[in-house]
């Protein structure tokens, strides 16, 4: 948010006019209004009385609300992750359910399409991999409160990174009968 937009909000929420706030800054009405407009900008006494009229520090005044502007951030993130991740989850039931459909109907062509739809469920999933790396999240839990734009306190943290192993095992054992399956069901299929 710009200097300006701050100096207006601030004002508009004490219910001061422009002209109740000149006074109190020992400025006019018009030099409000000029900041206010960007056409100008205040000086440093001007700023020191304004962050303590608004009771907010010079910071803030400046940069703007840094925590809503963190809190928007956060959540494009989670729309991101979240959106990805629905992404990657369709394209892996894809490839998991199409090899076999493509390959009896297209021949050499049905496996050349699946191959690309592998190719690019494995770049999605390397580009999820990278975001959760970004983020620090891996287990359930941490990716759960990430898409509820929360954090887990310091303890939760450490010992949900001590899970991060043993999930990644459990997650290569389902994968495997996942696999198991799949392939015992498309063994049916081909047979019939």
């Amino acid at each position: 948010m710009e200097l300006g937009e701050q100096i207006k909000k601030h004002r508009g929420e004490l219910g001061l006019s422009q002209e109740a706030f000149a006074e109190k800054i020992y400025v006019s009405r018009q030099t409000i209004s000029n900041w206010e407009t960007g056409k100008n900008y205040p000086d440093i006494n001007s700023l020191l009385r304004m962050s303590e009229i608004f009771g907010v520090t010079v910071d803030v005044l400046l940069k703007g609300d840094v925590e809503e502007m963190k809190k928007i951030i956060n959540e494009e993130d989670i729309h991101d992750f979240q959106k990805l991740s629905n992404v990657y989850s369709i394209l892996f039931c894809l490839m998991i359910i199409t090899p076999v459909p493509l390959s009896k109907l297209l021949g050499f062509a049905g496996l050349g399409i699946w191959a690309v739809l592998a190719a690019v469920t494995v770049w999605v999933a390397i580009v999820v991999e990278k975001k959760k790396k970004v983020h620090n999240i891996e287990t359930y839990r941490e990716i759960t409160a990430f898409l509820e734009g929360k954090t887990l306190d310091d303890i939760e943290a450490i010992r949900e990174e001590a899970k991060r192993p043993y999930q990644k095992i459990l997650l290569m054992i389902a994968s495997a009968v996942i696999a198991l399956v799949v392939a015992i069901l498309m063994n049916c299929f081909i047979k019939t």
